[in-house]
């Protein structure tokens, strides 16, 4: 599921480069914590959060599959 997370995130970005994506998995749980470039937040936020909003849909979705929750948090890398 990670790998789906940052294929998603890839595609909005300018600066691929700079995400990172932190992953804390527990039973019947998943929390990401991605980080982009600054200059991109904005991109992945979206417009009244909603691009942001999409990305969590899509991987509850995928979390569904399975049998986990997920949750997705994002967050601004300082510098490249």
């Amino acid at each position: 599921m990670k790998g789906l997370l940052e294929y998603l995130v890839t595609s909005l970005v300018d600066h691929p480069e700079a995400i990172q994506i932190r992953e804390t998995e527990g039973q019947k749980n998943v929390a990401y914590i991605v980080f982009v470039d600054q200059e991109d937040m904005g991109k992945v936020i979206g417009k009244s959060g909603r691009t942001a909003n999409a990305l969590r849909v899509l991987m509850r979705a995928a979390g569904g599959l399975h049998d986990k929750a997920i949750w997705v948090d994002f967050n601004f890398s300082r510098g490249r």
